[in-house]
């Protein structure tokens, strides 16, 4: 028996310190759906209107698509764990303020969306931190089911946090959740300071990214990673057409299933425990018929929930619908999420997957607009019955947009590119930088050769080339010239550290065409100055 068929989906229960930020997180997960419950109960007396009742709901995603991608590169930038504390302990302090102001009643509509969407934009610059640090608490081949269990916490929350926020809400008022929310926060911070993890690594004597420059490191190289571009492809196609039954979820539950909030109740605690049986499929699922397989199997089921709580015209019928619509669901998330994090070197993985989220959500609220829409014009049933068909139509339309293509890789820093012999010193703010690679190719060797260079200068783009090509010597047969550039020299020194061992392999490759003893000639050149530093202004009559 191989170590992948032993994985469980309870693996990685093994590793303490997941299966202690695990506990905490989901202590975390259920404070906030009280909190989630007690805010909107509040806008219906504060403000009964449909429009802020339904405000509530956007202030808290409007932070996600405001902050994604700052939120991925402070995840990057900064230490991930430090960054959590700092979150949390906002987010904390936030809510007992709010709690202060509920018990002192000086609590208006507006100020409740303001806190809304304050916790919600800590929940934004914690989100991608908290993805980011998985791989480092699990093996790689426990990656699937660590992701998995975080979706458990999710849906276990889903389903007791309204439960106990209502009875709280009831039995002692809304300060109580409140309190109880913000000291939710505090046991992850509890959590995360009996973490002790190793410090970041930090390139020596090279300044940290920018924050605009990570930022569009972040998404160049999201444009540029084809294992990864190849999930969001598979993400949006997903995403975008089952938003539908969340969307239109509580209408369902009233107008076709001709039930009351008890039955909504009911239906998301069935999308919630099939979401956790789901877990349990994930990992032998994986072993017996690989990722893109259940990604299909996760859209035929998911498809098959919307259409039976669309036409099974009874409660039972739509509970069944939720509970397969749910084993669908958790699939698919934990599928696509696996995907993008086996895609991401450590360097950019916050970055890498605030895109993801972007997309994730940005796809829902795409499909909750149009399919909210669609209903008004032809029914719910038949709406959800078009969504289901648009997402087994999708499943052979995108088919050959892989997942987990990022798998084989070896992203680990193989610092093989050797320290450029300076003339001079360079200032880490110089640029651009110029780099150029000379080879000498027999004719035998052209097509080959070609192919593997495609293959490089995406690398080259995708760690932050700004510029890149390859050219033939027209006077010279069989000597080709590669050229890159970087935005500065601090740029072009982080490119060295972004080097992998993947990329190792496939440069060996390109260096066993090149004809000749030596390796391919390389120089480095900075844009001229007159004095060093950046260039400065020619003197009017100086003469090309």
């Amino acid at each position: 028996m191989t170590k992948e068929t032993k994985i469980s989906a309870f693996s990685p229960f093994h590793h303490r310190v997941f299966a202690v930020l695990w506990g905490a997180t989901l202590i975390s997960n259920i404070g906030t759906w009280m909190f989630n419950v007690t805010s909107g109960w509040l806008m219906t007396d504060l403000a009964p209107s449909p429009l802020m009742v339904s405000l509530v709901q956007a202030a808290t995603a409007l932070p996600i698509f405001l902050f994604a991608i700052p939120a991925g590169a402070f995840g990057d930038l900064f230490d991930r764990r430090r960054l959590l504390v700092i979150t949390q302990i906002l987010s904390a302090v936030a809510l007992f303020v709010f709690g202060g102001l509920l018990w002192a009643g000086v609590v208006g509509a507006w100020t409740l969306l303001f806190f809304t969407f304050l916790t919600g934009a800590m929940s934004a610059f914690a989100m991608p931190a908290w993805q980011a640090i998985v791989p480092r608490l699990v093996p790689k081949n426990e990656l699937a089911p660590a992701i998995a269990l975080n979706g458990v916490s999710v849906n276990i929350a889903r389903a007791i946090g309204p439960a106990l926020g209502g009875f709280i809400l009831v039995a002692v008022g809304a300060v109580a959740t409140v309190v109880l929310d913000a000291v939710s926060y505090l046991v992850i911070v509890a959590a995360l300071l009996w973490w002790k993890t190793a410090a970041p690594q930090v390139t020596p004597n090279v300044p940290r990214e920018r924050l605009v420059g990570a930022m569009q490191a972040g998404v160049r190289f999201s444009i540029r990673s084809l294992p990864l571009r190849h999930t969001l492809v598979r993400a949006f196609a997903f995403f975008v057409f089952a938003s539908a039954y969340w969307a239109l979820l509580p209408l369902l539950a009233k107008d076709v299933l001709q039930g009351g909030p008890d039955l909504y109740g009911i239906l998301l605690t069935a999308l919630g425990a099939g979401a956790i049986a789901g877990t349990f499929m994930l990992a032998p699922l994986k072993t017996k018929i690989g990722p893109n397989r259940i990604l299909a199997l996760a859209s035929l089921l998911t498809a098959l929930g919307m259409v039976t709580m669309a036409y099974g015209g009874h409660e039972v019928a739509g509970i069944i619908g939720a509970l397969v619509g749910g084993v669908g669901w958790i699939l698919a998330v934990s599928s696509l999420n696996v995907s993008a994090q086996l895609s991401l070197p450590d360097w950019v993985r916050a970055r890498g997957l605030a895109v993801f989220q972007m997309v994730f959500f940005g796809a829902m609220t795409l499909g909750s607009i149009v399919w909210g829409h669609v209903a008004g014009i032809v029914g719910l049933s038949d709406t959800l019955a078009v969504a289901a068909a648009m997402i087994v139509v999708g499943v052979p339309l995108t088919w050959r947009f892989h997942l987990n293509r990022g798998e084989g890789e070896d992203y680990t820093p193989s610092h093989h590119w050797p320290e450029p012999m300076l003339a001079a010193p360079v200032d880490h703010d110089r640029g651009p930088v110029l780099v150029t690679l000379e080879y000498r190719i027999d004719d035998a060797d052209r097509e080959k050769f070609y192919h593997l260079m495609t293959e490089l200068g995406d690398i080259r783009r995708r760690d932050g080339a700004i510029q890149w090509g390859f050219f033939e010597d027209v006077e010279d047969h069989g000597r080709f010239i590669e050229m890159f550039t970087a935005e500065s020299w601090a740029d072009h020194l982080r490119h060295h550290d972004r080097v992998t061992e993947s990329d190792r392999v496939l440069q060996k490759k390109i260096q066993d065409l090149h004809r000749g003893k030596d390796k391919p000639q390389t120089m480095h050149a900075v844009m001229p100055g007159l004095s060093g530093g950046n260039p400065k202004k020619l003197p009017k009559n100086h003469k090309d």
